[in-house]
Parts: C-alpha cells; structure tokens; sequence
C-alpha cells in the first residue's frame, strides 16, 4: 500500500483495517461515554436534594490546544456544605460531568456572577454521591458533543475499515 493511505500512530504505519478499527473503538466509548453522562445528568437533576452551601472561591478558567486556536472558558465555584452529618467542598457548578464551556471569558463570569465568596448559596447533592454536588438544576449540552464526536469517529472508523479491506 502507498503510504498515503497508511496511518502513523507514534511513528508506527498501521494498516487502515487497524486504524480504522482504533477509530471506530475510540468512537464508540466516547459516544458511550457522553450517553452514560447524560443519564446520569438527569438522574441527579431527578434526585438532587437542596443543602446550603458557603461559596469559597470562584474564577473562570481558560484552556486552548494546540490544535485549535480558540480558548474555551470554564466558570469555577468552589463551596463547601454539609449533607447527612458530613462537611463536602465541591466545584461542580452542572450536574454532568463534561464541562460546559463558554466561548468568552464574559460569558463564563456571567454564569459566576451571582456567587461571590463568602456568600451562601444553594447548591444540590444526590443521596447516592454526595461528594458530587452542583450548584444549578440545568442540563448541560456538553454530553451531546461528547456522543457527536464519539459518532462522528466511529464512523470514520467504520469508512476506513471498508476502505482497507476493499485495497487488500
């Protein structure tokens, strides 16, 4: 095979059939994963008790890649609270687990604005993991990216499979 239709992964040609298979493995658990994250966005939507929460810090963290030249902004929160006799410090501001970012830094100051240090607050545990609190009931999009993208690699794991056994 010519070698532009060879994958490299670490300076290593692997065939299509392999790459696409890695493609189509990876693609699946991402997608598994952001349909797990979903479910269990709602259950703790569904189950979430209200406590009263002490804000201790808030900011709003950048990240960039490489690959990107766009920096996606975070909101943070950090609190402390206590649920059934124990004292919980958590930063979960959505109930899932992917980060909803925000394309400007406004915007993620936006969703801290109303929480300020030192202030009380209401954030929301679920009885089964109440180490895991947040802070807003509202659903994060962030799951679907996480299954769109893990859809969109499966799926060129799949064409680069069917490539590779049409060249052998």
């Amino acid at each position: 095979m010519s070698s532009t239709t060879d994958i490299t992964v670490a300076g290593r040609d692997i065939d299509p059939v392999r790459g696409g298979l890695l493609f189509l493995v990876v693609g699946l658990a991402l997608a598994g994963y952001g349909g797990y994250d979903y479910l269990q966005q709602e259950r703790a939507i569904e189950t979430a008790e209200p406590v009263e929460a002490v804000v201790l810090e808030t900011d709003v963290d950048a990240t960039s890649s490489a690959s990107s030249p766009d920096t996606n902004y975070y909101p943070f929160v950090r609190y402390e609270y206590a649920y059934r006799g124990e004292r919980y410090t958590a930063t979960g501001v959505y109930p899932a687990s992917v980060q909803r970012s925000h394309d400007t830094r406004s915007a993620a100051r936006d969703v801290i604005a109303e929480y300020e240090s030192g202030e009380t607050t209401t954030a929301y545990v679920t009885p089964d993991a109440p180490e895991d609190a947040f802070l807003r009931k509202e659903r994060s999009n962030a799951p679907f990216v996480a299954v769109a993208i893990g859809v969109i690699t499966a799926v060129l794991g799949v064409r680069g499979v069917v490539r590779g056994r049409r060249g052998s």
